[in-house]
């Protein structure tokens, strides 16, 4: 087994954190027959970053990560169809390559090779997209990537409940009451489920969170596209052969850093070193006190690894 080259961190000036920050502006760009909602955060002339959230995430889960980054790539958060403001197109079926496809449509609109950011099920897509089209991506980031973790632990969810959803009979009594949910419980089941320590999470942040909660309980697909995203990654990592995350993962070209929360209890910080062995030039950084959403939780440290990354790359030591 080959010896992981850790990740090196930066030592360059970043811009002091300010959590007060509220999220970035946002536009509507085109894509096939998407209206798809994208977020951008101004920067200077540096090339593009594109940052792809996960499953239940929006745009607003980078606010923090581009305002870091800002001074040195132009910044684009998708809400990818289903989340955030993007309303899916009829038919679209929230399977992790139509999402990859929708992605990869973005990229291309952007007229240069970018800096790719994915989180979660977003970290999933970005691999197959940055597998599928290495000439769309400089680098890769990946946030505790979802990839295959098939633990069987009702502490993975936000709400036990949501194991019985599925099931035939009972399933429909259960999503009614999971419907019930206010936006007020389903923030502090996230908070809960994706930090580790959810009482450093800024109040501001949390009132921004119960608000995109309420503007979802007013769209009548997200929950269809919450459920149908979550089929689609189990059907993905239940996928064997050359479909497998772990067989698309050799496929990326791409220097990529593989960023994992050691206390993640979504996805075990145990796949970190597999993940970034796979990967041809990956390498891994584990955070300590840190849960599912890195980018979230721990957004300086995360600049300096990517920065670091960067400064690699451009002095051809990655």
């Amino acid at each position: 087994m080959s010896t992981l080259i850790p990740a090196p961190l930066s030592t360059a000036e970043l811009p002091p954190l300010d959590t007060s920050q509220t999220p970035w502006p946002g536009e509507f760009c085109q894509i096939d027959d998407h209206e798809v909602h994208v977020r951008v955060t101004p920067g200077g002339d540096g090339p593009p970053a594109v940052y792809v959230h996960g499953l239940g995430g929006s745009a607003t889960n980078w606010t923090d990560l581009a305002a870091q980054l800002k001074d040195r790539v132009r910044g684009y958060s998708l809400d990818l169809p289903g989340f955030g403001r993007s309303e899916p197109i009829p038919g679209y079926d929230f399977s992790l390559a139509t999402h990859a496809r929708t992605v990869i449509k973005y990229l291309e609109t952007l007229g240069e090779p970018v800096h790719l950011f994915g989180n979660s099920m977003g970290g999933a897509i970005s691999v197959i997209a940055a597998a599928t089209r290495p000439d769309l991506v400089r680098t890769l980031t990946l946030v505790s990537p979802a990839v295959p973790d098939l633990r069987p632990r009702l502490d993975r969810m936000s709400d036990p409940r949501m194991a019985l959803a599925v099931l035939p009979v009972i399933g429909s009594k259960v999503r009614r009451e999971l419907a019930k949910l206010t936006a007020h419980d389903r923030t502090r089941q996230m908070l809960e489920l994706c930090f580790s320590d959810p009482s450093l999470v800024p109040d501001n942040r949390i009132e921004e969170s119960i608000a995109e909660n309420e503007e979802r309980a007013r769209q009548k697909w997200a929950g269809q596209a919450l459920n149908r995203s979550t089929v689609g990654l189990m059907t993905n990592w239940l996928t064997p052969g050359p479909k497998s995350l772990w067989r698309i993962l050799p496929l990326v070209k791409a220097p990529t850093l593989v960023l994992w929360g050691e206390h993640d209890r979504l996805v075990s910080v145990r796949k970190g070193p597999r993940t970034a062995r796979l990967l041809p030039q990956g390498r891994l950084l584990v955070l300590p006190k840190t849960g599912h959403v890195a980018q979230m939780e721990r957004p300086a440290t995360v600049a300096r690894a990517v920065l670091g990354m960067w400064e690699a790359v451009d002095r051809h030591t990655w």
